[in-house]
C-alpha cells in the first residue's frame, strides 16, 4: 500500500499579506478539497499544529491512520479529535464502540482511541464528516452530542444582519478536551454576518468549514490585520485557517451555517480582540 501523507500550510505572519495576490492568499489560507467521495482528506497547519480535514465514506468503510507528518503509528496516539457531520446521519466506530452522527453532531475522540474508522448509516450514502485535530498532552474520554445537547446561545439582531444560533460542543463547560474549543454556529433566514464586530484570538488558531452554502452563493471571509484587511470568496464545504493574529468574519450571499474550531493556549471562548467596522481598513 503506498505511503499517505497529509499536505503541509506553513505558519504566516502579518508582514506577507500586502504582497500576496488572490491566488497566494487561497493557497494559504483556504481549504478547498475538505471533502472527497471515498476518502480521507487531510491538511496539516503549522499555526498550532492543526490538523483538518474530512471523511466522505460514500458507501465504504474509512480507516484512520497513522501519518509520517505527525510521526504517530496511530492518529491518536499524541492527538485528540473533533468531528462534526455536516452531511447525512453516518457512524463513527472508535475502538469498536460505534457512534450515530445525525447532521449537526459532535463527537469528540480522546488521546489514545486506537482505531477509528467512519462509515454511512444504513440506507444513507451522504455522510460527510468533518474533523479538526491538535496535540493532547493527556486523555478525556470520547463523548458524543447531538445538535441542541450543548451549550446553545443566541446572538446578534434581525437588524444588523446576524441573527444566529451558536451550539457550543467541546468547551470548557461541555465536552473537555485538552486544547480543541468546537461547535456549529447557524445564522436565521435573511441573515448573512457570522459575526461582528470581527475579532481575533492572539492566543489560539481558529478554523472555519462553510456548509450549508447554497450552490449559487458564496461566502465572503475577512482575514488579516484590521489596518491591512484581504478576504476569500468561500464556496460550500470548504474551510479558512485562521492564525492568531488575524481577524476572522464574512458575510454571504445567502445564509448558511459554519464550524469554528480553535486550538491554543486556552478554552475561554469569550477571550477573543474586538475589532470594531470602524477601524477596518
Amino acid at each position: 500500500m503506498t505511503e499517505q501523507h497529509i499536505p503541509q500550510r506553513y505558519a504566516t505572519n502579518p508582514a506577507q499579506i500586502p504582497g500576496m495576490t488572490t491566488a497566494q492568499l487561497r493557497e494559504t489560507y483556504l481549504v478547498d478539497d475538505v471533502f472527497v467521495p471515498g476518502e480521507i482528506r487531510l491538511t496539516y497547519t503549522h499555526h498550532d499544529r492543526i490538523v483538518l480535514g474530512g471523511a466522505v465514506p460514500a458507501g465504504d468503510e474509512l480507516v484512520l491512520t497513522g501519518y509520517p507528518e505527525i510521526r504517530s503509528d496511530h492518529f491518536l496516539e499524541h492527538r485528540e479529535l473533533g468531528i462534526v457531520n455536516v452531511g447525512d446521519t453516518g457512524a463513527v466506530i472508535a475502538d469498536g464502540e460505534t457512534y450515530e452522527l445525525v447532521n449537526g453532531a459532535c463527537l469528540y475522540l480522546g488521546r489514545g482511541v486506537r482505531d477509528v474508522r467512519f462509515l454511512d448509516a444504513d440506507g444513507s450514502d451522504g455522510a460527510f464528516f468533518y474533523l479538526f485535530s491538535a496535540p493532547a498532552h493527556t486523555t478525556y474520554p470520547t463523548q458524543l452530542v447531538r445538535p441542541g445537547e450543548g451549550t446553545v446561545r443566541e446572538l446578534g439582531d434581525q437588524l444588523t444582519s446576524n441573527r444566529r444560533t451558536l451550539n457550543q460542543y467541546i468547551h470548557e463547560n461541555g465536552i473537555r478536551s485538552c486544547q480543541i474549543v468546537m461547535g456549529v454556529t447557524q445564522l436565521h433566514p435573511g441573515s448573512m454576518w457570522n459575526t461582528m464586530p470581527a475579532h481575533t484570538h492572539d492566543r489560539r488558531t481558529e478554523c472555519y468549514l462553510y456548509f450549508d452554502v447554497p450552490e449559487d452563493a458564496r461566502v465572503i471571509h475577512l482575514l488579516g490585520e484590521r489596518e491591512e484587511t484581504r478576504h476569500l470568496v468561500v464556496a460550500d464545504r470548504q474551510a479558512v485557517i485562521s492564525p492568531s493574529w488575524s481577524l476572522h468574519s464574512g458575510v454571504g450571499t445567502a445564509a448558511y451555517s459554519f464550524v469554528w474550531a480553535m486550538a491554543g493556549e486556552n478554552q475561554a471562548f469569550d477571550d477573543m480582540d474586538a475589532a470594531p467596522v470602524t477601524d477596518l481598513k
